[in-house]
């Protein structure tokens, strides 16, 4: 009989280590031999811009100070951390269904029947009754069990989106900042150029009343120093308008905004790593993202698969009832124990239509992992090869900018000598205006493309898996 009972439980143990349907295997994606735009595979470097951390990135430390506050108080960051709680929850309910339900109740009651009932005999009587109850699915088929991978997998996929929150709090602070700085800078040059353009306005001005330059002359003067001038309130209210941006992404009221460093002394290096691509994949919060709902929508077809089975489930309870308390446990004790097949055997093709539309779920996750994948390729390459880009754009248009200024000067120089009009240093001067203004919107744009690499590349946040009393 010993020897009946344990084979039995061996084969339940046996049974309630399998799970039908597919165990998971990451799909085969086609990963590039070298990113392109960046060096060949034989020199690829195993190191990663995106292995430093974003404070070491960054070496303005007023814009450290802002992405600190930001990652501390942003909203979506804080709505994020709330969301990886809550599924962190939903997968713990998953996993309680693996093990006995057991519930308790208790009552008392005071009555009495009524004498058509109980003619002869008809007290007023008290009842009291406890009862302990219990009730389990053996997960035979790892039905449970694969509702349960799925709900922790769906937990991984919300901690993996939070990491995407935050990479992306970073670079959106950071380029907010960035923007304000060439604002500043575009601001400063709007005020410089219109007091050279009020200067020459003046000039022409006395000159005219003394009969010495023409209206033509004056008029010129004075368009060009109201084009100057008009552009400064405009970038004024581009400043707040940034600044109050900047606010938000810090979790605050709108309010002027610290500067450090400015545009042009923001420190970017000429050589950036970009590591192996293969590596890619496990960098890169939102690819690890849609892997784990990938998990999980397999988890759900081996969980139609199992709903083909019979479920197998085990109930009881012990408790008592009495009029009496002392007799509560004795004469009035209870007690029962029982075991339940129950499985389908017509159900109008429901079962099969639920597997077939998890298995299209699983499809369309795979489809969206291997999209995820070749886009974050391709945003690792344009961000690379724009980053490479602007810095040969931005040397050259340095070089207009000292041409123009050059200009300006040998302008000025030919004016006092008596060699040429002041028309031809109001030329020059505006000229350069433009020129000016284009070479801070090229230092912003790289600065831009330095922080998009660094996004596409995952961003530096190399944090450890989540660390839970779940596990997979």
């Amino acid at each position: 009989m010993k020897v009946r009972v344990l084979f039995v439980g061996a084969v339940v143990l046996w049974l309630t280590g399998c799970a039908v349907g597919p165990n998971y295997t990451r799909p085969t994606v086609a990963v590039p031999n070298a990113v392109r735009g960046g060096p060949v595979a034989e020199a690829a470097e195993a190191a990663s811009l995106a292995d430093q951390p974003w404070w070491e990135i960054f070496g303005d430390d007023a814009l450290k100070a802002l992405i600190d506050e930001a990652l501390r108080n942003n909203y979506d960051i804080r709505e994020a951390a709330w969301r990886v709680e809550e599924f962190r929850a939903r997968a713990g309910i998953a996993r309680s269904e693996l093990y006995p339900q057991i519930q308790y109740e208790g009552g008392w009651s005071r009555g009495r029947q009524s004498q058509f009932v109980q003619p002869r005999l008809n007290p007023t009587k008290n009842l009291q009754a406890v009862n302990l109850a219990f009730s389990w699915e053996i997960d035979v088929w790892g039905r449970i069990r694969r509702l349960s991978e799925a709900a922790l997998a769906e937990y991984l996929s919300t901690e993996e989106g939070r990491r995407s929150v935050l990479i992306s709090i970073v670079s959106d602070t950071a380029q907010a900042y960035f923007e304000l700085r060439e604002l500043d800078a575009r601001l400063e040059i709007a005020r410089r150029t219109t007091e050279a353009f009020q200067a020459t306005y003046d000039l022409f001005d006395r000159q005219h009343a003394g009969g010495i330059a023409s209206q033509l002359e004056v008029s010129r003067a004075e368009a060009a120093l109201a084009a100057a001038a008009a552009t400064i309130p405009d970038l004024e209210s581009q400043i707040v308008a940034k600044e109050n941006q900047i606010c938000f992404l810090l979790g605050r009221n709108p309010g002027p905004i610290p500067r450090g460093a400015s545009l042009t002394d923001q420190a970017l290096p000429a050589r950036v790593p970009v590591g192996l691509p293969s590596t890619l994949l496990e960098r890169r919060p939102d690819v690890r993202q849609v892997e784990e709902r990938l998990v999980a929508a397999n988890a759900h077809v081996g969980a139609a698969i199992a709903n083909f089975y019979p479920k197998f489930s085990l109930t009881g309870s012990f408790g008592g009832a009495s009029p009496d308390l002392a007799d509560l446990f004795h004469a009035g004790r209870m007690w029962s124990i029982a075991a339940g097949l129950a499985g389908p055997l017509f159900q109008g093709g429901r079962l099969k239509n639920e597997y077939r539309a998890e298995e299209a779920l699983f499809e369309q996750a795979v489809m969206e992992y291997e999209s995820t994948v070749t886009r974050a390729f391709g945003e690792v390459s344009t961000a690379l090869v724009a980053y490479d880009e602007l810095a040969a754009t931005e040397k050259q248009q340095a070089r207009s900018v000292a041409a123009y200024q050059e200009a300006v000067e040998l302008a000025n120089i030919r004016y006092v000598a008596g060699l040429s009009s002041y028309v031809e240093v109001l030329d020059a001067e505006q000229q350069l205006f433009p020129v000016e203004n284009a070479l801070a919107q090229i230092r912003r744009a790289r600065l831009d493309a330095f922080v998009l690499l660094y996004k596409s590349l995952g961003g530096g946040w190399a944090l450890e898996s989540p660390q839970a009393s779940l596990e997979r």
